[in-house]
């Protein structure tokens, strides 16, 4: 068995799927590699949980990855709460052209991320220890974030960290709309504007991503 793997996984591991060779292209080895890194080091350390290590390509990395397409070239991303690299690592392999930082406040998940980055060679990607609130302001085209928050709470964390016309871009599960519906004002009050709920990776994914966008006014 390999070391790190739970017990009643044996050597089982979910095939790569057709979707991410069309998704990172001739990065698709990075892609792997992280897969592997996450099975088993993330895992080790408790970053992971059992169950998810047999769909980390479909649950994880492929939805996160398809935010590519929210994004246009050359923008400078931050990815709040990032844990172990979601969704911002798969964004930057898949796009190298986006910088990204990600944003992550416990030590022994930053110290991971920087580890993993170097190892895959990210040179587009990196790794700040702390918390959204204490970074500059405006300093991001954008701000991304996976399963941090509730939405008004993550408008307050992500909104401030963004330029003027840019936005936070944040995946959530089917009920967006209803965390949209009720923290309405919190959402005011941090300067967003009015959101958009997109749907991405419908072309590639049996079940794509949800995405919220809302920009940031003056």
């Amino acid at each position: 068995m390999k070391q790190g793997l739970p017990q009643d996984s044996g050597e089982a591991r979910e095939p790569v799927p057709a979707a991410a060779a069309e998704i990172f292209g001739e990065r698709l080895e990075l892609a792997q590699s992280y897969q592997s890194s996450l099975a088993e080091v993330a895992f080790t350390r408790g970053f992971i949980g059992p169950k998810e290590v047999d769909r980390l390509w479909s649950r994880h990395i492929l939805n996160c990855a398809v935010l590519a397409e929210v994004f246009d070239e050359g923008l400078r991303l931050a990815d709040i709460g990032s844990g172990a690299g979601l969704p911002g690592i798969p964004l930057a392999i898949a796009r190298p052209d986006l910088e990204i930082t990600l944003i992550e406040p416990l030590l022994k998940r930053s110290t991971y991320l920087g580890e993993v980055t170097a190892e895959l060679g990210l040179d587009n990607v990196t790794v700040v220890r702390g918390r959204a609130e204490e970074q500059k302001k405006g300093q991001f085209d954008a701000v991304t974030s996976r399963a941090v928050a509730p939405l008004g709470k993550l408008a307050r964390w992500s909104l401030p960290l963004v330029k003027v016309g840019g936005a936070m871009v944040a995946m959530k599960g089917a009920s967006v709309g209803e965390e949209l519906e009720r923290d309405a004002a919190e959402i005011k009050k941090a300067r967003g504007g009015k959101a958009e709920i997109l749907t991405v990776g419908s072309a590639l994914l049996p079940e794509p991503t949800t995405v919220i966008r809302i920009p940031r006014k003056r």
